[in-house]
């Protein structure tokens, strides 16, 4: 893996040379890594974890009151994002919640920054 480290980045220990902690590997491997990727290759799962996220608790609404698509759609996008691990859901007998998986997504953002 090559690291491009830039000029003003305070952890390049030279221009060419690695960042410290740079060799340190997330806690996802590649295939978990592009499976996540995988998950937000659709505007549509974009947006969504984005609504989630920007919400930050758990949401109860309607995912069809946050994307124009029919319900069908949305729980085919809904079960991608929680496949990946990007999104977790309860559901009790009246209400289903979603909420991102912070964990999993700070794993995503360190992973992507180490490439």
């Amino acid at each position: 893996m090559l690291i491009r480290p830039t000029i003003n980045d305070p952890m390049t220990s030279s221009c060419c040379g690695p960042r410290p902690g740079a060799n340190d590997a997330p806690d996802i491997d590649a295939d978990d890594l592009a499976r996540m990727c995988k998950a937000l290759g659709h505007p549509a799962r974009v947006r969504l974890l984005r609504h989630l996220a920007d919400y930050g608790d758990c949401y109860f609404g309607k995912l069809t009151d946050v994307l124009p698509l029919a319900a069908s759609t949305i729980s085919q996008h809904v079960t991608i994002l929680k496949e990946a691990g990007l999104i977790e859901g309860a559901s009790d007998d009246k209400r289903v919640c979603y909420c991102v998986n912070k964990e999993r997504l700070a794993q995503l953002k360190q992973a992507i920054g180490l490439l």
